[in-house]
């Protein structure tokens, strides 16, 4: 018998199936909207695919590289088309497109019930991470003294500790937001050394931080960074994403009203990328 797969071909996402790709995650409610796709299609436009049952539109991928390190974004089959190996298939798009930039890892949020299927495509499950959400109540926090506003010539340094904190530079990705107009960033400076950072990309009446990052050994400075960001955004609906029992950054989430929500599993496909670093995700599309 013919295999299933033989029903399905894969092409490179165009600006006219952004429709169906937003059509597509609302269904799961992501909240995704057209930005959301244009990003990495701009940033990443090999590594973005659509797969077609015939000439219906039945699924869709994004990925990111970072070079010797890569991103397995949103990956989604519409209902219809499931349980045939049509997210395989785009996954092996991905993995072989990744792999052929001479990507050696990559890396991935699962949904935990999704462990076995990407276990099955050879990625090994690494850490649980957890979503935080809601209103931000933060107040006024009071300031500590080595936590400020980035200013732009910092721009280099705060991209670097960001590679030592994720395992790759991601330079493409984070240059434009903290360039991006409203976005907020803050650093922790002591001794004339850059050792912590915090991101937040602001929406009209909600942001998402991330990602975040300093020092293992200034573990402290992580709850300054992230409540210095929070009393910005006040009164807004804040998420963020960070490492199962990383609690200076939990607690202080959770001080300031966000609640915890779903859980993800980071799973990596080659050798795992390990780092010292109290942190927060940028994106579960984008690590």
């Amino acid at each position: 018998m013919e295999d299933v797969q033989y029903m399905f071909h894969v092409q490179k996402m165009s600006e006219g199936d952004l429709e169906f790709a937003i059509r597509l995650t609302d269904t799961m409610d992501w909240k995704m909207v057209e930005g959301d796709f244009k990003f990495p299609m701009n940033i990443e436009p090999e590594g973005c695919f659509v797969l077609f049952s015939d000439s219906e539109r039945a699924g869709i991928i994004t990925s990111m590289s970072y070079g010797k390190l890569g991103w397995l974004g949103n990956l989604i089959v519409d209902k219809r088309h499931r349980g045939k190996g049509a997210g395989s298939l785009l996954a092996k798009k991905v993995i072989e497109y990744l792999t052929g930039k001479g990507v050696q890892t990559i890396g991935l949020y699962a949904y935990m019930d999704k462990i076995p299927f990407y276990t099955r495509l050879g990625f090994r499950y690494d850490r649980e991470f957890i979503t935080l959400a809601g209103k931000n109540s933060c107040r006024n926090a009071n300031a500590e003294a080595d936590v400020r506003e980035a200013r732009r010539a910092e721009i280099p340094k705060i991209i670097e500790l960001d590679s030592r904190c994720f395992g790759a530079s991601r330079r493409k990705v984070l240059k434009p937001m903290l360039l991006g107009p409203g976005n907020l960033c803050f650093v922790y400076v002591k001794g004339n050394e850059l050792k912590g950072y915090s991101v937040a990309s602001v929406y009209d009446d909600s942001a998402e931080v991330g990602p975040l990052g300093c020092r293992r050994d200034q573990e402290d400075a992580s709850a300054h960074l992230l409540k210095a960001l929070l009393t910005r955004l006040r009164n807004m609906e804040v998420s963020l994403c960070t490492p199962k029992g990383e609690t200076t950054v939990l607690n202080a989430a959770m001080e300031c009203g966000l609640a915890e929500g779903f859980h993800v599993a980071r799973m990596f496909y080659g050798p795992a990328i390990a780092t010292d670093c109290v942190y927060t995700v940028e994106s579960l599309e984008r690590g």
